[in-house]
Order: C-alpha cells, then structure tokens, then sequence
C-alpha cells in the first residue's frame, strides 16, 4: 500500500485477495499476455461508451497488464505499477467507479497516471469470475471531464457480465470473441 506524503490518504487500497486472484489468472491463463480478442473487445467497448481509451486490465499483486486496450496513442505500455490507476480500486471494492474529473477527488487526483498521461475522466467496473473474485475490470477513459451518466455505466457493466461470461466459456473449452 502507499500513502501520499502530505495527505497521509492512502493510494492504493489493501488487496487481500491477489494471492487468489493470480492463481485464479494463472489457471485461466489470462493477465500476462495480450490476446488479440481482448483488444478487439476493448475496441467494441470505446466505440460503445465513445470513449477514447478502453482497456480490460488484469491486477496482479504488484503490477497490473491491459490484456485489450484500445488507446489512440500507439505505443502505450501495457503494464503499469499496481499503485497507479483506478482499477485496483475497482477490484478490491468489487464495484464500479465512476470519477466524472478525477481532480474534484483528492485521493484519486494524486495519482500519477493523471500527470503521465493526462488522463481526466474514468468509469471502470469489476469483470468477476465464475468463482466469484474480481480478475480485474473493463473501463472507459478519457483526457477531458466527462459526465459517463447512467448509459455509460449500464453499457460498460453489461460489457464486464458478457466478457465474464465469454471467460468462464473459454475455461470450459471454448474461446474468447470480440463481438
């Protein structure tokens, strides 16, 4: 966990359950390369929620990889450091976060992704397992604030059920589309 130096607010939340979750992404074999249906699927959900970044991200204990990303800038990195971002958040509250101007939250706009990458607006949801542990989150970005409204969180949710739906398939047998 870190804290902010000045604030004492703590950045990145306590995860007790990355032990079971790495186990569970290593079993299903997913989180630590990228697919081309994970990126086809994020695709499908930036032009859904019209954003410009799109990402499926699976969090490990110390890191976090974008298994799908679709991101106007080539050459995003794929893995980032667990304590940057939102979606460690996501994971460990098992519920969705929707930060319209992550400057108006201070415990959100202190987090270096927003000077590394200007990023401004976030609505991430929990992509849960058939097992029932978050193996990461499916969410929306973009550089300027933006009001998701109740659309934009039914559309990204109802991404999240349908790609952990496609996961448990792939687990029985089968394998992972886009559309």
């Amino acid at each position: 966990m870190r804290y902010d130096p000045i604030g004492r607010l703590l950045l990145t939340p306590v995860d007790r359950d990355a032990p079971d979750r790495v186990r569970r992404l290593r079993l299903l074999g997913v989180g630590e390369r990228t697919e081309p249906a994970f990126d086809g699927f994020a695709l499908r959900l930036a032009q859904l929620a019209g954003a410009p970044y799109a990402m499926v991200n699976f969090i490990a204990e110390e890191r976090q990889f974008y298994a799908g990303l679709h991101a106007p800038a080539p050459g995003t990195g794929r893995s980032r450091d667990r304590d940057h971002g939102y979606c460690p958040h996501v994971v460990v509250r098992r519920k969705a976060l929707v930060l319209e101007d992550v400057r108006d939250f201070p415990r959100f706009a202190g987090n270096a992704i927003v000077d590394e990458t200007g990023l401004r607006s976030y609505l991430g949801v929990p992509l849960i397992d058939r097992t029932g542990i978050a193996l990461g989150t499916v969410c929306v970005l973009d550089t300027r604030p933006r009001h998701w409204g109740r659309a934009g969180l039914e559309t990204v949710k109802s991404l999240a059920v349908e790609l952990s739906e496609q996961i448990r398939r792939r687990e029985d047998g089968g394998s992972i589309h886009p559309d």
